[in-house]
């Protein structure tokens, strides 16, 4: 099977599936969740935003994006919010 991405991965037989629930069913330390415990974990990864942030292209001279990059991990947050801090410094008008 493939995933949109290209990725592919194989779905376990029949036979196997069986073995994995056997091994399931014999480890005292777990068990499979039933559909209404399911339902009810935390989804996991980061919230859905209200406002969410707009990809674009955008040409940048190679010393500023080398200079933010350099700083590390939220460098591109760091040149949004530099961004909006000119444009408070800098309104513009229609």
């Amino acid at each position: 099977m493939q995933t949109k991405s290209i990725r592919e991965f194989y779905l376990p037989t029949d036979e196997e599936d069986a073995a994995i629930n056997a091994g399931i069913a014999a480890d005292p330390d777990t068990y499979e969740l039933t559909a209404e415990e399911f339902a009810q974990l935390k989804p996991l990864g980061r919230p859905p935003l209200e406002i969410t942030k707009e990809r674009i292209t955008i040409r940048l001279s190679r010393d500023v994006v080398e200079s933010f990059r350099s700083t590390g991990a939220g460098w591109q947050t760091r040149i949004d919010a530099a961004l909006k801090d000119w444009l408070e410094h800098h309104p513009t008008t229609p």
